[in-house]
């Protein structure tokens, strides 16, 4: 081998050292800058933390704004309730005719025989003397009631009209329809057991409409028609004995969520 091949070897066996060398400094050395790096970005990713607080925190603060920009005044506050007790005023009256009629249809339950739907009625009527008894022996405080200070968040139809509620409105709106829904699968039930024809506008309970309502929050006529609206399904789901419109729940009977909403069609406000 001559003097300049091994010259050659030597310089390319120095430069491959030389190489290795330079690779195995920058690979001991990443770990450390890796953990340079990392308080870095650990600070910066609390940062971010921080700033998403403040803007959730951000948010409630809007929205305790909106909320007490959406308060009524004083003087409607006053006005609505002055509103409420004249037509409790109304209602308390209305109740005490009904009763006389209650008395008229039982006795014609009773000559047609149609014992099942009477004890039905005889119930309705005693859960209806009930409630009025609580509505006359109650002292309310309507000043620490929010639905009284609450401005109107829903849109509800009834009918081609339309109307206006807040969320305890709202929640009225449904007590009736379900309350109706309740009552109508017990009357359908008692119609088909008396084997009496198909007819729910018949039934008192139907006439009435008043059950759960105790004059509050929305308009009697608002509460009677929804509570009809329940009541009509409830009757045919008892007639037939099936579960087309409802539910029951611990023995209690209610509307489905879906057919709930189809009756109320309530809108939130923008």
């Amino acid at each position: 081998m001559s003097i300049s091949t091994l010259n050659r070897l030597t310089v390319t066996l120095v430069i491959g050292v030389v190489l290795v060398a330079i690779s195995f400094a920058a690979h001991a050395q990443s770990p450390s800058e890796a953990q340079n790096q990392r308080p870095s970005e650990e600070k910066k990713d609390k940062a971010d933390q921080q700033d998403g607080k403040g803007d959730k925190k951000d948010e409630k603060d809007d929205q305790k704004a909106h909320q007490k920009q959406q308060r009524l005044t004083h003087q409607q506050q006053q006005e609505r309730i002055h509103q409420q007790q004249q037509a409790i005023a109304r209602y308390k009256q209305q109740i005490a005719h009904q009763q006389e009629i209650a008395q008229r249809n039982a006795q014609q339950l009773q000559q047609q025989k149609r014992m099942a739907h009477y004890r039905f009625q005889q119930a309705y009527n005693e859960r209806i003397r009930q409630q009025q008894a609580r509505i006359e022996n109650e002292r309310y405080d309507y000043d620490n009631d929010p639905y009284y200070y609450t401005t109107p968040n829903y849109r509800y139809r009834r009918g081609t009209s339309y109307y206006e509620t807040n969320q305890y409105g709202a929640d009225i709106l449904r007590q009736a329809s379900n309350n109706g829904y309740h009552e109508g699968v017990q009357a359908g039930r008692a119609d088909k057991q008396d084997n009496w024809r198909h007819d729910y506008r018949q039934s008192f309970a139907y006439e009435d409409a008043n059950y759960g309502y105790d004059g509050r929050y929305v308009q009697q006529d608002d509460y009677n028609y929804y509570f009809r609206e329940g009541f009509q399904r409830g009757y045919d789901d008892g007639y037939y004995d099936r579960r087309e419109y409802g539910r029951n729940t611990n023995g209690s009977d209610s509307l489905l969520v879906a057919v709930l909403e189809s009756i109320l069609s309530l809108q939130v406000l923008q």
